[in-house]
């Protein structure tokens, strides 16, 4: 017993730079995903570009992750984890520093060169999310989903940092320096580059013990946890994304307290809760976690569609990020523990599927939104709560988008279910 514990930690102190090297790894994603959204205001009143322009480049930004996911699924366990993570970070390195440099070296082709550095760096999101969850999950440690989670939670502080210090950096310095917060950004990806270089990488599954995939892609616990990542990924993104937006046209609050109100403040709350359970996982059922989390998302975004207190909205938005934080990271934990042996494409898969909701999501959120604005149920909740019309329509956006966390709730259900049965 002694020796098993003295292998323990000896292994913990081996693998402690791996695990500060994944953490600052998803912080980097964090910046790259959300770093452009906050840059909208100056990109347009500096180059003219249009809502659509920008909505390209986010859209750009989702689909080259999700296309990292799907055409890294099986490279990973051949080619290993450090040959992949240490020219990421590379290319996350580089595509922000283009971003940056755009206007200057591309005066007249700015939006090209947008995009063209836009893809550099989401391609290298999408590779950091294939990569740095299994290199945890191969990690030798008593609770992976303590350790699965607390990583998680750095995404979410990480995309705290990213608004607060961009927003203010903007608000002091003017929308014409906006270069040189992206610049300052860019030392992250560098950070994590040496970190990985210094870190001690964990052995892929081998390829003789390794499942194959064919035996897990249709299997029912699995498609369940597709669903369930992909419903969770919509769930979460989806209140991120539009909380901004909807405390500005709905609740009549300033841009920039809206930024910390709601973009902000439902990114702290998603940290802390990933948090909250890295710290105290091992006391906690991470299936009940996941049920009862997914429930009360549906009834905290029935809450910000139908409430007229200003106070109960702001509230239910942020609070949603709380109750969402596990739904992503958690399916990982649960799929990990249901097949171990399945490598490096399950983590990949799963990325790609989470992906898709969160690309998808805020997509249809917006569609319901913009084609409702003259329907009879927008036009009582304008009457009856004196909503503008703007802001019931976007309620009726959120108030679809709670089958989101609907659909999680009842795949969590079933997953439960599946696995007592293969118990």
């Amino acid at each position: 017993m002694k020796e098993r514990i003295k292998m323990m930690i000896h292994e913990k102190k081996k693998y402690r730079l791996t695990t500060i090297s994944c953490f600052v790894g998803i912080f980097t994603q964090a910046i790259i995903t959300n770093l452009t959204a906050i840059l909208f205001i100056p990109l347009m009143k500096l180059y003219g570009f249009h809502f659509v322009d920008l909505g390209i480049l986010v859209g750009i930004n989702f689909a080259t992750q999700v296309s990292a996911d799907i055409l890294f699924s099986g490279a990973i366990d051949k080619i290993g984890f450090r040959k992949i993570v240490l020219p990421t970070c590379v290319i996350s390195f580089v595509g922000l520093i283009l971003f940056g440099l755009t206007p200057m070296l591309l005066p007249h082709h700015v939006f090209a060169g947008l995009v063209v550095s836009t893809i550099l760096f989401s391609f290298s999101s999408g590779l950091l999310e294939v990569v740095l969850s299994p290199i945890i999950d191969a990690i030798p440690n008593e609770d992976k989903g303590m350790a699965m989670s607390l990583m998680h939670s750095f995404y979410a502080w990480g995309q705290v940092a990213t608004i607060i210090i961009t927003t203010l950096f903007i608000f002091v310095a003017g929308n014409e320096n906006w270069q040189w917060i992206v610049f300052v950004w860019a030392i992250v990806p560098f950070t994590a580059f040496i970190l990985f270089l210094k870190s001690e990488m964990p052995p892929n599954t081998d390829e003789k013990v390794r499942s194959k995939v064919k035996d897990m892609l249709f299997h029912p616990f699995f498609l369940f946890a597709l669903a369930a990542i992909l419903f969770g990924g919509a769930t979460e993104v989806c209140m991120n994304q539009w909380a901004s937006t909807f405390m500005n046209a709905s609740l009549h609050i300033p841009k920039v307290m809206g930024d910390l109100l709601g973009m902000c403040g439902f990114s702290v709350m998603l940290g802390l809760g990933r948090t909250l359970y890295g710290v105290l996982g091992a006391k906690i059922s991470l299936n009940k976690v996941l049920i009862f989390g997914s429930g009360i998302s549906v009834l905290c975004y029935i809450t910000v569609a139908l409430s007229p207190f200003v106070a109960v909205n702001i509230i239910a938005c942020v609070l949603t990020g709380l109750f969402c934080s596990l739904l992503w990271p958690g399916v990982i934990v649960l799929s990990s523990e249901r097949f171990p042996l399945a490598g490096a494409w399950m983590f990949a898969i799963l990325a790609a599927a989470g992906d898709i909701g969160a690309a998808t999501g805020p997509y249809l959120t917006g569609i319901i939104a913009e084609y409702t604005g003259n329907s009879s149920v927008t036009i009582w909740l304008m009457h009856v709560f004196q909503f503008s019309k703007s802001g019931a329509a976007l309620r009726m956006g959120i108030l679809f988008s709670c089958l989101f966390p609907l659909a999680t709730f009842l795949c969590q259900i079933v997953i439960v279910k599946l696995k007592k049965k293969s118990i």
